[in-house]
């Protein structure tokens, strides 16, 4: 739920990591993983290990100091609580018996050592059963959806898509007390303020609507219900559609529905607009214009002899996109539109709004995509930092290594591509990191 723009080609799946869907894919689908990939990438990079090894011996102790500082600090949310206003019964029984859950830091503080590549994350999530189930409850909520569409503006397949990623369509809605998650959270320093605010929030919620605390669970950061709402989003966003008193996100598909599109109408929808479409690059295409901060006119991407997937002409109306490469250019093109960015705002990763908008597309009764992700190797942070390293050595300044490539990694590793007549892609793929001498 956090905007951000650039491009975040890898780690782009970590995203927010606060609601299910950008930490994990749910529940298991018919979807392949990338063994072999990921079983080289392991084996080509002992230091991620030891890394791993060293970063759990830090967690488990800041595990132990936030527990033993836990009990003052619940004394803490109780003052705050009675400062905005919270009953004394909510005080004195409700937040005195939240407890810490270490389980919470664990998965806060755990960073991924690998990446995950777009083939990884795609194919566990617009999967055929995914696509199948939408179009069966296309059918079934047709009245609602279509109602929603006329009064948001958000047609009916993309509040499935988004329904389907986020809870695999209700089926998993998380089982992690929310209170007791958001209390642990709030109690560790990192981001005490964001998490202590997010904690009020949900504490009247559960206040207002009475809600009890087998209903409260969620995701280990506190999103709740169908779509995954943190509390402030719920209490801003949330609608009560089936006109019972209480706007239920876990319980009510009515709710959660037209919540979902009330979000997305506030978030900036635009009515009668596609997210974007993958498309089809001409060989000679020069890769000067990529990511969210280089935009053009449709006329302007036409010009440069890019089609729709299908081959045809790309259609004669004036909007921006931009162009997205999430496997480089051996992997599927896609043109976002502002409605992409959009998406980007319910979740800050371009692997997502891609798949929202193709299972939307698919749910709506399209194709799969003309051209398949590629089975690519994970890379570690590790491995990242030194291709920066080895960039910056080569005279291409991409700042200090940290192992996320952004927008001036990748700018430094188009140069560098073109010095060597490389296709320009920005793209770190295995040829690249032989270039410059390094090995996977």
């Amino acid at each position: 739920m956090i905007k951000i723009k650039g491009l975040t080609y890898l780690f782009a799946s970590i995203a927010a990591c606060v609601s299910l869907s950008a930490c994990s894919s749910v529940p298991a689908t018919s979807a392949s993983s990338n063994t072999s990939a990921t079983a080289n990438a392991v084996s080509s990079n002992t230091s991620g290990i030891a890394a791993e090894a060293n970063q759990m011996s830090d967690i488990n102790a800041s595990v132990q100091v936030n527990a033993e500082a836990f009990p003052s600090c619940v004394a803490g949310l109780q003052a705050r609580a009675r400062s905005e206003g919270l009953s004394e019964e909510m005080i004195n029984s409700t937040i005195a018996n939240l407890k810490f859950v270490p389980r919470v830091i664990e998965l806060d503080q755990q960073q991924p050592e690998f990446s995950q590549t777009f083939d990884n994350y795609f194919s566990k999530r617009a999967t055929e059963w995914r696509v199948n189930e939408g179009r069966r409850l296309l059918k079934k909520h047709s009245v609602l959806l279509n109602q929603l569409a006329k009064e948001y503006g958000v047609p009916p397949q993309y509040i499935l898509s988004f329904w389907g990623l986020e809870t695999n369509y209700g089926s998993y809605k998380g089982k992690m007390s929310v209170l007791n998650s958001l209390a642990t959270l709030a109690c560790e320093p990192r981001r005490s303020n964001y998490f202590t605010i997010e904690l009020m929030q949900a504490l009247k919620l559960k206040e207002k609507y009475q809600f009890d605390d087998d209903t409260m669970v969620g995701s280990w950061a506190g999103a709740m219900g169908h779509t995954q709402f943190m509390p402030s989003a719920y209490a801003k966003y949330a609608v009560d559609g089936d006109g019972d008193g209480k706007a239920d996100l876990w319980n009510s598909t009515t709710d959660a529905l037209t919540s979902a599109a009330n979000f997305l109408q506030h978030l900036g929808w635009q009515r009668n607009e596609r997210w974007g479409r993958e498309v089809l690059l001409p060989k000679d295409f020069s890769y000067s214009y990529l990511g969210a901060k280089q935009p053009l006119a449709l006329s302007d991407w036409s010009a440069l002899n890019v089609t729709q997937a299908n081959g045809q002409p790309l259609p004669a109306v004036d909007i921006q996109a931009a162009l997205y490469l999430p496997a480089g250019h051996t992997g599927p093109a896609f043109l976002g539109y502002e409605n992409f960015n959009v998406i980007m705002r319910w979740n800050r990763s371009e692997y997502y709004a891609i798949t929202v908008g193709h299972l939307a597309d698919r749910i709506n009764g399209g194709l799969p995509l003309t051209v398949s992700p590629p089975v690519q190797p994970r890379l570690s942070r590790e491995q990242v930092k030194l291709l920066q390293a080895k960039l910056n050595e080569a005279g291409f300044d991409v700042g200090k290594p940290d192992g996320v490539l952004g927008r001036n990694s990748v700018a430094g590793l188009q140069a560098f591509q073109r010095s060597k007549q490389m296709i320009a892609d920005g793209f770190p793929s295995p040829e690249v990191f032989s270039a410059l001498g390094l090995s996977l």
